[in-house]
C-alpha cells in the first residue's frame, strides 16, 4: 500500500549527511530538484562529474561541504518562473517514511523559493499519495516512531 505525503515534507538525504530538509511536493514538476551553489562541471578520466555545495550560507542547515557526484545526465527543464534552463541532474538516495529511495535531483538555485528542496512526480510515482490537506507526515511518524522506542 502506497504511504501518504503531505504537500510539504522533511525529507533526509543519506548520502550528503543531511537530515529534515524541507520540501515542497510538486506533482506538477517531473524531475525533483535541491538548492546548491558553486556548481562546476568537469571531466574526470573518462567520466563527467560535478561539484557542488548543498544549500548557501544563509541557510542554516548550510554545512560547507563540497559534494561530488558522476554527471547523469543534462536535461533542459522548465523553472518555476517559466524560463528553460539546462540544468545537471545527479542520482542520489532520498528518505521518507522509513524507507530510502534512488532519486535523480536536478542541482538549481532556488534561494528565491520558500523550500529548498522540490520533490516531483518522478520520486513520488507509486510509492506515494499526495495528501495536500496535510504537512510533514512522514517526519512526524519518525518523530513519533523514536520516542515510542526511547520512553
Amino acid at each position: 500500500m502506497k504511504k501518504v505525503i503531505g504537500r510539504t515534507e522533511k525529507i533526509d538525504f543519506p548520502d550528503f549527511g543531511m537530515t529534515g530538509l524541507d520540501a515542497k511536493v510538486d506533482t506538477g514538476a517531473y524531475t525533483s530538484a535541491i538548492h546548491c551553489h558553486d556548481v562546476k562541471r568537469f571531466t574526470e578520466g573518462t567520466s563527467e562529474m560535478v561539484s557542488f555545495r548543498l544549500l548557501d550560507p544563509s541557510h542554516p542547515d548550510y554545512n560547507h561541504l563540497k559534494m561530488t557526484l558522476p554527471v547523469k545526465k543534462v536535461k533542459r527543464i522548465r523553472n518555476s518562473f517559466g524560463n528553460v534552463q539546462k540544468r545537471i541532474i545527479v542520482e542520489t538516495r532520498i528518505s521518507i517514511h522509513g524507507k530510502t529511495y534512488k532519486t535523480d535531483l536536478s542541482l538549481a538555485d532556488r534561494s528565491r523559493q520558500n523550500y529548498p528542496v522540490l520533490l516531483g512526480r518522478k520520486a513520488i510515482y507509486k510509492r506515494f499519495v499526495v495528501d495536500v490537506s496535510e504537512k510533514n507526515l512522514s517526519w512526524i511518524q519518525k518523530n513519533s516512531s523514536n520516542k515510542k522506542t526511547i520512553s
